[in-house]
């Protein structure tokens, strides 16, 4: 259940139909869940990947506009220099373990190679975005269980409809505040004049102790007694933050900052050790990979509208949200050398 039908409401701003990220028009969301017990000693595959696709067609003809920000920077991902350099996204957004990377990074390539006789070619190279938490707690990492093959079928799966939440994909080892985490979304509506404009969110969430959640915000918890896990590291979440509203990279890049806020609303400080980014994107402007004239003209909204404000909270009411949503929609699991990580039983403290 998401956190909502709990009783709790996060923020002021109104969601989307499906409080989701694909409320933001033709995003799409796929999963591959890999679990599975491995030869060894107690050892099982608790892992996964997730594809987030802009849109509906090439990517890498149609590319979107694109920014990245980096709270705390523990992190290895691929590709962000680019984005941030040119201000375009040209390929899916995949998640998945730490030292699966390498191998989503492989498959990725080979599914746009596969669609796209020019890459390489007739035109230029084109630039994969890969991004990643450490699993290792419930995942026997170093199997590197993960195939290119998983990436290729988490793209082909990816559809606009409501977006599975919890131990899922990328989000099937993850750990937040001691509890199972995982894939968490949401999406807010923000009006203005006579537009209207969604911000989404979907998050691979795995930081953060459980003396940092900051549960009482939702249900009267008081001590917490309830069982949770202690991990070596910090830990990491990786936030993508979509949008229909008519940014440039600039405006986006200030978009994704206030998503910051929503993860330290939820009790997060941003650890030494985590890897806390932002890959942001709107979906208003479709650039063409090649074009005849020497400029190009965009819409964009004002500087100084209200509406800028409204896209912030929307930002941080939508991050602090999924990541609850990523708590609410997990399941108890056991995974390596029989480590089990609990959900947090939500349904204990509500009043619904």
């Amino acid at each position: 259940m998401k956190i909502r039908e709990y009783g709790v409401t996060i923020g002021q701003l109104p969601t989307g139909e499906k409080n989701d990220i694909t409320d933001v028009p033709d995003v799409r969301v796929g999963h591959v869940t890999i679990q599975r017990e491995l030869e060894g000693d107690q050892e099982y595959a608790c892992t996964g990947v997730t594809a987030i696709v802009p849109h509906g067609g090439s990517l890498f003809r149609e590319k979107v506009t694109a920014a990245s920000y980096v709270i705390n920077g523990f992190g290895k991902t691929t590709g962000l220099v680019q984005v941030n350099e040119l201000g375009v996204l040209e390929s899916p957004i995949m998640l998945t373990n730490t030292f699966s990377v390498p191998a989503v990074t492989q498959g990725t390539l080979e599914y746009m190679l596969a669609g796209h006789e020019e890459i390489g070619d007739k035109t230029g190279t084109i630039n994969l975005v890969v991004g990643e938490c450490n699993d290792s707690s419930l995942n026997s990492i170093r199997r590197c269980v993960v195939q290119p093959q998983d990436a290729i079928e988490a793209i082909q799966k990816a559809t606009n409809g409501p977006v599975e939440e919890g131990a899922v994909g990328a989000g099937t080892g993850m750990v937040t505040f001691g509890y199972k985490g995982g894939i968490g979304s949401s999406s807010r509506i923000v009006s203005a004049a006579d537009a209207s404009y969604t911000v989404g969110v979907l998050v691979l969430s795995n930081f953060g102790s459980k003396q940092e959640f900051l549960v009482d915000k939702l249900f009267p918890v008081g001590e917490n007694p309830l069982p949770a896990v202690e991990k070596p590291t910090d830990g990491s979440i990786i936030m993508v933050l979509a949008t229909d509203a008519p940014l440039s990279d600039r405006q986006l890049l200030r978009v994704a900052k206030r998503a910051g806020i929503g993860l330290g609303r939820t009790g997060s400080h941003f650890g030494h050790g985590s890897g806390d980014i932002v890959i942001a994107f709107s979906t208003a402007h479709k650039i063409p990979h090649k074009a005849e004239g020497i400029a190009e003209i965009r819409t964009q909204l004002r500087e100084d509208h209200a509406v800028m404000n409204q896209l912030f909270a929307a930002a941080a009411e939508a991050t602090e949200e999924a990541i609850y949503n990523s708590l609410s929609q997990a399941k108890t699991t056991t995974g390596r050398k029989g480590n089990t990580v609990y959900a947090f039983p939500f349904e204990r403290f509500s009043n619904q």
